[in-house]
């Protein structure tokens, strides 16, 4: 169980610091260590690690280490070093936290992208990233090829006994003798990741994530997490539908619940009809959700006989906010399984808060407590006046997961994290009484779609290309399976003609399919601030009103 710090008060009026109720975890201080020999230097006694649900294929903790090492091995021989970026544009998969690792470990730089993003999108990571290998699906090695990118293809069924041709080189590198490995140097401030997010503004950035970091999150955020169970980690068993290529599945399932030997089951791809049958057959104790997960978790309880679902301890949800009648609905139907929220960004390498239920005290609705070792502030953000609890203002957040800052962008880092090293999240809530955080609402104004982030500056610059459009403003509308949808505010220009099909077909083509705009809405102009910001808020209000 957790460990409560003595200290009477976890907030601090003359500093205006949010503390932790938690004791302080000691991290690793010694300078030259990365996180692959961190997480596999946790001793456990688990058995399989990683299991693909369909296939029954397994890798075992026995074996895992050896192949992230023939991984690294591999790759060093194909010529990528130290500090050289290299893409991973895959679904879940078993091999994806072995290629993840095999990069980290032989000090190159892990980038991770949405399998389905569109030929601009890939372009526009690689470039920023100067990736020189990728690895992926069969169907983008052309378009990836076609950027002057080395690729990988990696098989989505896997055979040993039969390798067709165009996977010949995965295999070679997993089978890559590893005694012939020689590893540099890495220090816990070398970078280990650059992920994307829309961050507090509207543009999609590149964060910089350090293998202190990532240290950093498996202490804080994942191995604390494990204290909380009362059955051993290696005896835990969880789901992976989350996707590893974001923050949220890339920190539980790529890297923390390996260094705790719990046991992970991977579903390639989310099938609610499979689910419940994958949750029996393997025992599932423990599945971390975003909200339209929930919501088809709570449908197929009501569906399905509730023994299918037995084995469930826990369910955590985060990414996204949550409806109450979602929460409601689903303790209702499952009311055995503890459910918690959490609280974290990418920039934040997943880290911030976590929810904490005891008998006494079932805060469903909360983000949970603030983790070990993390500060944060609650800031009127016009006044810059520090609040106290109870009081709603910007979430501020400091602490050891913080990121180096934004890829190639100083002005954005400096305006995102300020001096004193505090990341201003840009979201607006309050802590309670008892230290529980709660979201109220966003000062920034990305858009989040089941989970995932879409910038709407993003898709203002694709709009406004359009030949018969003047002016456009983009914001999010509320959405009960997603938690919100994109919709874009289009003015025409004079004598012009476009109807809502056309449109939303035009930015389809050119976009992932979860950034497609799902509604227009035509109007004379675009609300606009005397500096030209879009006043996005007032477009949000029009549409409440439209509900």
């Amino acid at each position: 169980m957790p460990t409560f710090t003595k200290k009477p008060s976890w907030f601090s009026p003359q500093t205006g610091i949010y503390n932790s109720i938690y004791s302080p975890v000691s991290l690793p201080s010694h300078p030259c260590l990365d996180v692959v020999s961190h997480i596999f230097s946790r001793k456990h006694k688990g058995v399989s690690a990683l299991v693909d649900s369909s296939s029954g294929l397994s890798i075992s903790y026995q074996d895992l280490y050896p192949l992230v090492q023939s991984m690294a091995s591999g790759l060093q021989t194909m010529g990528v070093k130290q500090g050289d970026v290299v893409m991973i544009l895959l679904p879940n998969s078993v091999y994806f936290p072995v290629i993840l690792l095999g990069v980290m470990y032989v000090g190159a730089i892990v980038s991770t992208m949405n399998p389905l993003s569109s030929f601009s999108e890939l372009k526009k990571q690689t470039l920023e990233c100067h990736a020189k290998l990728a690895f992926t699906l069969v169907d983008s090695v052309d378009k990836l090829s076609a950027l002057g990118v080395s690729v990988v293809a990696v098989p989505e069924r896997f055979d040993y006994d039969s390798v067709p041709s165009e996977f010949s080189c995965f295999y070679e590198l997993i089978r890559s003798d590893a005694s012939l490995l020689s590893r540099p140097v890495i220090r816990q401030e070398d970078t280990a990741a650059i992920m994307h997010s829309s961050g507090t503004t509207g543009t999609c950035k590149g964060v910089v994530l350090t293998h202190k970091n990532f240290i950093a999150m498996v202490e804080l955020f994942v191995r604390f997490e494990a204290s909380q169970y009362e059955l051993m980690s290696w005896e835990n068993v969880y789901l992976a539908v989350l996707p590893m290529f974001h923050i949220y599945g890339l920190s539980l399932f790529v890297m923390g619940l390996l260094s705790l030997g719990s046991r992970i089951i991977v579903m390639r791809k989310f099938n609610v009809d499979e689910m419940p049958v994958v949750i029996h057959r393997y025992g599932v104790t423990h599945f971390p959700v975003v909200p339209p997960l929930l919501a088809a978790l709570t449908r197929a309880a009501q569906t399905y006989d509730k023994s299918k679902f037995k084995s469930l301890k826990q369910v955590s949800c985060g990414a996204a906010s949550l409806n109450t009648k979602n929460i409601e609905d689903f303790v209702r139907v499952l009311p055995h399984v503890d459910f918690i929220q959490g609280y974290g960004m990418t920039e934040s390498t997943a880290v911030a808060t976590r929810g904490f239920n005891t008998e006494g005290l079932c805060n469903y609705s909360s983000l949970g407590l603030l983790s070990p070792n993390m500060e944060a502030k609650v800031v009127d953000s016009l006044t810059g006046i520090v609040k106290g609890p109870g009081s709603i203002g910007e979430l501020w957040l400091r602490g050891p997961s913080i990121m180096k800052g934004y890829l190639n962008n100083v002005e954005e880092t400096m305006s995102t994290i300020d001096k004193e090293g505090w990341l201003h999240t840009g979201d607006i809530c309050y802590f309670d009484k008892n230290g529980y955080l709660y979201l109220i609402d966003r000062v920034k104004e990305i858009i989040k779609y089941n989970g995932f982030q879409i910038a709407p500056a993003e898709l203002e610059a694709i709009l406004i290309a359009h030949p018969k459009i003047a002016d456009v403003g983009v914001t999010a509308a509320r959405d009960e399976e997603t938690g919100e949808v994109p919709v874009a505010f289009v003015v025409t220009k004079h004598g012009s003609s476009v109807s809502e099909a056309e449109l939303i077909n035009y930015i389809a083509k050119q976009v992932a399919p979860y950034k497609k705009v799902r509604k227009v809405v035509f109007t004379n102009s675009i609300p606009r601030s005397a500096a030209g910001k879009i006043l996005r808020r007032e477009l949000r209000c029009f549409l409440s009103s439209k509900i």
